[in-house]
């Protein structure tokens, strides 16, 4: 595409982002909406620690669906971005809005959970998919831009929940709900495509073998699946961490919620900043650092449990920062270094494995804090960040490591 054409197509970019990505806050907030309000749930519902773990698996494993099934069917090229965007928003928020219109315990709150995660695969990586239309040099901030937005958007329910009666979950629900179908039409009257759209090449089964022949794709996904490993299972568990640790010091539990919002939501200003640096310093440098940070929390705050909250809550918001920084540029490396017909293909793959990947943490970490107790039950995350640091290090003494933001490794 011309210079011309690019720029005459600019003056839009920055509108068009920041909208989408206010879009993106506020569709997501539906992913964690039954997870914020664990506890009430938990009373109402008489759950068991897999029950409490399954309210987000269940996101997990339709987003796995959704995304693999999107890619297959091409549907993000054969719809226009915004729209399906706009589409998969509206029933996001349908779903989420049954369950407390309908819902009388966790079976049917599971399957309404499972279709949430099918549709949100038509959230976030199309909104990744419509920023990359408007970017090139500038690519890792705009897609860690749009990762912190999703990650405000994870934390909003938490918020929400601290502004609503502690013991009451329905409004969080309805509130989510309300703030997807927001987003969805903020989309649809506000966001286009920009200069740079291509079609993305579709899942193809043919293309897995010569991607895990490739050393270089391979330590790339084994990075993102260290951060994966990760990642969820903080999300998820971090809220009932800080709840359980504030009531030992008699603090309330809105305080806890407020907290949970504050720690999820830094992730938002460590995407932005890490997507900001790895563009100038490259993506190797930026995922072992985020890594080696988040994975020295993930050790240290089991440690603080039960103790001085100022400084619980110092190392869990450094956590917060540290452990979804990275999260943008495994996407970036994988379409730095890979051939252009096997992007969709690989992208997909590298997203269905780290999100299967969480099942397994998000499972295991109310089985650890029986076993355990709340000091070392984090601890075990560590492991991801370990491989995924080994990965990194391993990618940058690659020659084909040169291809990485514009040669910054």
């Amino acid at each position: 595409m011309s210079n011309s054409i690019a720029r005459r197509a600019l003056p839009g970019k920055r509108k068009t982002i920041i909208v989408l990505s206010i879009a993106e806050f506020l569709s997501m907030s539906v992913w964690f909406s039954a997870s914020a309000v664990v506890p009430v749930l938990t009373t109402d519902w008489h759950l068991s620690g897999a029950g409490q773990a399954w309210l987000t698996m269940s996101v997990q494993i339709g987003f796995v669906i959704g995304a693999f099934a999107s890619s297959f069917f091409n549907l993000a090229d054969y719809f226009a971005g915004q729209k399906f965007f706009t589409a998969t928003s509206f029933l996001a928020a349908l779903t989420t809005a049954l369950i407390p219109l309908v819902s009388v315990g966790l079976r049917l709150t599971l399957i309404l959970r499972f279709l949430t995660g099918v549709f949100l695969a038509g959230v976030y990586p199309v909104g990744m998919k419509i920023i990359a239309t408007w970017t090139k040099e500038d690519r890792g901030l705009g897609i860690g831009l749009l990762v912190g937005a999703l990650t405000l958007g994870s934390a909003a329910p938490h918020l929400i929940n601290a502004f609503d009666r502690i013991d009451e979950w329905r409004p969080v629900l309805y509130s989510s709900a309300t703030l997807a179908a927001i987003g969805g039409l903020l989309t649809f009257l506000f966001v286009q495509e920009g200069p740079y759209r291509v079609a993305m090449p579709k899942f193809n089964w043919k293309y897995v073998g010569q991607i895990f022949r490739k050393r270089e794709l391979v330590l790339a996904n084994a990075g993102y699946l260290g951060h994966m490993w990760e990642l969820y299972a903080m999300w998820a568990w971090v809220p009932l961490f800080l709840l359980s640790s504030f009531q030992m010091r008699g603090i309330q539990a809105s305080r806890a919620s407020v907290a949970s919002f504050a720690v999820i939501g830094a992730g938002g200003f460590g995407s932005l900043f890490a997507g900001y640096l790895a563009d100038r310093l490259g993506r190797t440098t930026i995922t072992i650092a985020s890594m080696a940070v988040s994975g020295a929390c993930a050790i240290i705050v089991g440690i603080l449990f039960g103790g001085e909250p100022i400084v619980l809550m110092i190392v869990c918001l450094v956590w917060g920062f540290a452990v979804v920084a990275d999260s943008a540029q495994f996407s970036a490396c994988i379409s730095e270094l890979c051939e252009m017909e096997y992007i969709g293909t690989a992208l997909t793959l590298q997203t269905s494995l780290g999100f299967l990947l969480t099942l397994l943490t998000i499972r295991i970490i109310p089985t650890f804090v029986e076993w355990f107790s709340w000091r070392w039950a984090f601890a075990f995350l560590a492991i991801g960040p370990a491989i995924g640091i080994w990965a990194m290090a391993a990618l940058r003494r690659l020659p084909v490591a040169e291809r990485l933001a514009n040669g910054h490794k």
